[in-house]
């Protein structure tokens, strides 16, 4: 791993992802039906969804998922005692590279403004 920005990550990808939206727009419009659909709030809240996915990519040590999701719950007002303890089940459930992906992710949960 670098010093990568993540924001830089994110914006790279969102440009990536404007390419392909162009490309396949019924694919693009499938998965945010899906993004927006399992992320309506329920029985759970936003801001435990957007965990549950941050430690997700953080097990498949996916840095857009990190950058994106990291971004999502600083706007839902995530601390950084609740941002570790879920970083801790992640990487009980994924081992040395999860541990690894959990420093970036705290570094970015700093770049993206955290508190």
């Amino acid at each position: 791993m670098s010093e990568k920005s993540f924001k830089a990550v994110t914006q790279s990808i969102s440009k990536g992802l404007a390419q392909f939206r162009a490309e396949v727009p019924d694919v693009q419009a499938g998965f945010s039906a899906l993004h927006n659909a399992s992320m309506k709030e329920g029985a759970l809240d936003a801001k435990t969804k957007e965990l549950i996915a941050l430690g997700i990519g953080v097990a498949a040590r996916c840095d857009g998922c990190i950058g994106f999701h990291v971004q999502a719950l600083i706007k839902l007002g995530v601390t950084k005692a609740e941002l570790s303890e879920m970083l801790g089940v992640a990487v009980m459930m994924g081992g040395g590279p999860s541990l690894m992906y959990a420093g970036e992710t705290m570094r970015a949960y700093e770049e993206f403004g955290g508190k």
